[in-house]
């Protein structure tokens, strides 16, 4: 349900879902009860001008205390992580980041008496052992990346402090996510966005993943959609405390070029897998997201030929200078 009095804190605001999320909270709650938070200074100007600002490390329980105090929030989404490719880089640091930075935020809100928590998770909880096709909602989960098993260990602990302390906590296991409005931040599925920037721009793309490599995908406005239509559904309605499969398409690569070759014909790919495919090998191809229609009347709005148009329609205006 949604109450314009609530005063809500995204932590990881400029990331490429929350530099999203917090305009579209925005819209909603209104520009001064969305505060927008992150590690260091946005460079989106919206984002930056629209509504209030503080700089934050998750880290730092003493200033997000401080932060909870002077704003009083009743929310908080807290969207901060290192994810699965830049995490093999540095595992014990992602590890710290995620897991650490979750702990802080729960027991802020249990300390504060913060009403509602959003957490994402990822299609990276389940591994090589998982059912591949129409992964269920209940499964076998045998992450093998630091950012998966951060992200399983996330669940379970999300689902503990709700099941103890009795806490609004809601979560989604999103799948890759493309948008035009903001780079993506190191994950094995970047691809499918950076894409559509080399199409667009008409440079040929090498893709680190091999053609035939299918995975779940969703398109930002979709995201955004499913997000806040999980946070705004009654809690009578949310069964799942540890999180919800989600999906919308699944593509290979060479389903992806095929879609943008319709609009720029003269469209280059080749093929250069890396350490990524490995990691992309253990994750599902497709996702079962019945528990989520069935709870919150989930359904998605894009597929990928309408995804695909409108990116590049989005992505040629923004060079335009449109």
């Amino acid at each position: 349900m949604i109450s314009l009095k609530d005063k809500i804190l995204v932590i990881g605001a400029c990331g490429q879902l929350g530099a999203e999320l917090t305009l579209e909270l925005r819209k909603i709650y209104g520009d001064a009860q969305v505060v927008a938070a992150d590690i260091a200074v946005p460079k989106q100007r919206e984002l930056a001008e629209s509504g209030p600002f503080e700089i934050l490390d998750v880290l730092d329980r003493h200033h997000l205390a401080d932060l909870a105090y002077k704003h009083e929030f009743t929310q908080i989404y807290h969207l901060a992580a290192v994810l699965s490719a830049t995490g093999e880089k540095r595992p014990k640091f992602t590890w710290k980041i995620n897991m650490k930075g979750l702990e802080n935020i729960l027991d802020l809100t249990l300390e504060k008496g913060i009403a509602k928590v959003y957490w994402p998770s990822s299609i990276a909880v389940f591994g090589p052992n998982t059912p591949r096709q129409h992964t269920p909602q209940h499964t076998i989960m045998d992450p093998n990346t630091v950012y998966g098993i951060s992200k399983l260990a996330g669940e379970r602990f999300c689902e503990y402090y709700a099941t103890r302390y009795h806490l609004d906590i809601r979560s989604l296991r999103y799948p890759g996510l493309i948008s035009y409005k903001a780079l993506p931040g190191g994950g094995t599925t970047d691809y499918a966005v950076d894409i559509y920037y080399k199409a667009v721009e008409e440079v040929p793309f090498e893709c680190y993943l091999a053609e035939d490599t299918y995975l779940p995908m969703m398109y930002m406005p979709d995201a955004l959609k499913a997000t806040l239509e999980l946070m705004h559904a009654p809690t009578e309605n949310i069964k799942i405390r540890s999180s919800y499969n989600l999906t919308a398409m699944s593509f290979s690569p060479a389903e992806i070029a095929a879609s943008i070759q319709k609009h720029i014909p003269d469209f280059k790919i080749t093929y250069k897998p890396d350490y990524r495919q490995q990691i992309a090998a253990s994750w599902p191809e497709t996702i079962d997201d019945s528990v989520a229609q069935q709870d919150w009347n989930w359904q998605p709005d894009y597929d990928l030929p309408r995804m695909t148009q409108d990116m590049i329609e989005n992505l040629r205006k923004q060079k335009a200078g449109l």
